[in-house]
């Protein structure tokens, strides 16, 4: 398999730079007039399948909101990540695991080794036990063409308590930049450890030219705009993966209309970054 950096690329470029996320949280299983079970469940995920799939270069759902329902759920999650990619779009799958040792490189066989049934392209992880605490999946990724995305600044208000502290070298959000930088030094057209970095952040002060793609969730319901984005990225708009799954979803469940938000969602990302 061709690596992520270098299929990401291609989707972006041909579809947009468009991330969708899929968060069947309870409130929105309800507001598309489903039962918060994993009947509803396996309706919801299969819209945005058929409804996306096909027209979004990236897929984003959200691990927490399948596992909820047990293994029900968790085999919902298995069947929209092959369907997702049998349509062309890249699945990130947001799980946000972070750990050591042989409990990391296990995370690791379940999301990245391409044999597995919940495989993804890519995935997001935790760096707060310490970025080499990664290393198992960065090493597994690398070898089956996949993607790591990693937690630099989030868009959450509490995250700057760790990510805005400062290491021994500056903030150690900067710190985690820094050591994605590295695994990504040579890469073409760009490497395949990424950032997430918010959309709606107050302020950047890191530089987040780290020769792989940013994340950036926060983009839309959460308040970040095209200004943000913008203000923000301005210096790397060819390394930005605007993040949104409210202002998608929530048009729902017709599938025209979901198309039609998500068109219009990825001609405001290309006016605003080109």
């Amino acid at each position: 398999m061709r690596p992520f950096g270098e299929r990401l690329r291609a989707a972006t470029d041909s579809r947009g730079p468009l991330c969708v996320g899929i968060d069947p949280h309870a409130s929105l299983l309800r507001g598309w007039g489903l039962t918060d079970d994993a009947a509803g469940l396996e309706t919801f995920a299969m819209t945005c399948v058929e409804a996306l799939a096909a027209e979004v270069a990236v897929l984003k759902p959200q691990s927490a909101f399948f596992e909820r329902h047990g293994s029900r759920g968790v085999a919902v999650l298995e069947r929209l990540i092959s369907a997702a990619r049998e349509q062309g779009a890249l699945v990130v799958l947001d799980a946000k695991r972070g750990d050591i040792g042989s409990t990391m490189q296990g995370y690791a066989d379940a999301y990245v080794d391409q044999g597995s049934p919940l495989a993804a392209d890519a995935v997001t992880v935790n760096p707060f036990l310490g970025f080499e605490s990664l290393r198992p999946m960065l090493d597994t990724a690398h070898a089956h063409g996949a993607g790591v995305f990693v937690v630099a600044l989030t868009s959450n208000p509490e995250g700057w308590q760790v990510q805005r502290a400062r290491g021994r070298h500056g903030s150690v959000a900067g710190e985690v930049l820094d050591a994605i930088r590295v695994e990504n030094v040579g890469a073409e057209p760009m490497g395949s450890v990424g950032a997430v970095v918010g959309a709606n952040l107050a302020s950047l002060d890191e530089d987040v030219a780290i020769n792989g793609p940013l994340l950036a969730p926060g983009f839309g319901a959460q308040g970040g705009g095209p200004d943000d984005l913008r203000r923000l990225f301005s210096k790397v708009p060819q390394l930005l993966l605007p993040s949104t799954s409210r202002e998608v979803l929530r048009t729902g469940p017709g599938i025209t209309a979901l198309r039609a938000a998500a068109r219009r969602t990825i001609g405001v990302v290309e006016a605003t970054v080109g």
